[in-house]
């Protein structure tokens, strides 16, 4: 008899720890490609330690805390120097189905060049209407394309709602000027997330080119699509701006090119610090959108 009892004993024990095993998975935050995954019903909250496989072997990355922010999102911290290539690495912010919400890079501090620890900094600019929770994803620069050097870590994040702040962007219209004069651009009124950076934030609504509502009242642009900034400094009252080559890709014309220096110059100026404007391609200032 005591022998079934044992027997019976040892069968229900099994069978909780099978019942265990089977529901862990099904219920429980999972690590998956840099991110936490929902599985089942998890008692618990999202994991705040750092998502990533090579982690659980050996820290490679830090990320100083609270991560809770409006826009835009400052972050700090450290990582090996093998996650950067040219100084700096990619991150992003995705919402919990995985959306891109954001996405920017950070800098390195220092010499990036080490297989040692590396300060890192960088902003991230997001536009959130209610508290949201979200997922900071930081990527392993891999210039080499190999899928085995591909590496991302995420922690979970809390935005807060975005600020806003109101830009002016000029672009040509026909309508407000009959006479075609080329230079002459009329200002449109953006609403953006509030930045620091808010000149080159303004300089990128107006590659953005017009909207259609915009469009509908006669306003459009001169430059070329797929025209990136590269750097916005500005000192002395001088804004000195670098694009891509495609600022100046199979421009021609004394009108359009005096279009463009137009829509540039004047969507910088309306910024008290900057008197004058600096073009340049790829660091070169000179004959750049001359007709």
């Amino acid at each position: 008899m005591i022998k079934k009892i044992i027997i019976a004993a040892v069968i229900v024990a099994v069978v909780g720890l099978v019942l265990i095993f089977a529901r862990g998975p099904e219920d429980a935050w999972l690590c998956a490609n840099g991110l936490w995954v929902k599985h089942g019903a998890p008692a618990g909250d999202m994991p705040e330690k750092i998502c990533g496989e090579a982690l659980d072997k050996e820290i490679e990355i830090t990320v100083t805390k609270p991560l809770v922010s409006t826009s835009p999102f400052v972050i700090f911290g450290r990582a090996k120097g093998s996650w950067f290539f040219e100084a700096s690495f990619p991150i992003k912010l995705l919402d919990l189905q995985g959306k891109q919400i954001a996405a920017s890079y950070v800098q390195a501090k220092t010499d990036w060049m080490t297989s040692g620890f590396v300060d890192f900094e960088g902003e991230i600019v997001f536009d959130v209407s209610n508290i949201t929770k979200a997922m900071l994803v930081l990527i392993r620069d891999n210039p080499s394309g190999l899928p085995e050097n591909d590496e991302a870590v995420s922690l979970p994040v809390v935005l807060l709602p975005t600020e806003k702040i109101k830009v002016k962007v000029f672009f040509n219209n026909n309508n407000l000027d009959p006479e075609i004069s080329c230079n002459k651009v009329f200002s449109v009124e953006r609403e953006i997330p509030k930045t620091q950076a808010v000149a080159r934030a303004a300089i990128d609504e107006l590659l953005k080119g017009a909207t259609n509502s915009e469009q509908e009242q006669g306003f459009f642009t001169s430059v070329n699509s797929g025209v990136e900034i590269q750097s916005l400094v500005i000192e002395n009252n001088i804004a000195k701006v670098d694009f891509n080559e495609q600022l100046q890709f199979q421009v021609g014309g004394s009108c359009r090119v005096s279009a463009i220096r137009a829509q540039i110059i004047e969507t910088l100026k309306q910024f008290s610090t900057v008197n004058e404007v600096v073009i340049s391609i790829n660091g070169r200032s000179e004959d750049i959108l001359q007709p």
